[in-house]
């Protein structure tokens, strides 16, 4: 049976000023399934095309940070996983921010993730 779910693409903009972004994750949101996970891939080359001057360890680490959010790690340990789905979808701006939220319904959320992550990062 295929459930519900929402994704947000997580973008890296390196000039918050310039808005340029390049697409570096996914983060998948299923309530009937009980599950939230982010994926990331961190393109060294494309970043370097757009800022040559970004700290890619950083970013990295950075983008380690949704992962833990996600496993509700830390103080996000306290939210169900649709408030930590909501928080780390909410807009602002820095550096790593999310797109719109956008909806599905899928059998397989982990899978789903997967597939958006190939579709829309790689």
């Amino acid at each position: 049976m295929r459930e519900p779910f929402e994704y947000a693409v997580i973008r890296l903009v390196p000039r918050v000023e310039r808005g340029e972004r390049i697409n570096v994750g996914v983060v998948l949101y299923c309530q009937g399934r009980d599950f939230l996970a982010a994926r990331t891939h961190l393109d060294a080359d494309r970043v370097r095309a757009l800022a040559p001057d970004v700290d890619l360890a950083e970013v990295a680490a950075a983008l380690g940070s949704w992962d833990r959010t996600c496993a509700g790690e830390g103080p996000s340990g306290r939210m169900r996983r649709g408030e930590r789905f909501r928080w780390l979808a909410a807009p602002r701006s820095t550096m790593i921010q999310t797109g719109p939220v956008h909806t599905g319904l899928t059998a397989d959320p982990a899978a789903e993730l997967d597939r958006l992550l190939d579709a829309l990062v790689r």
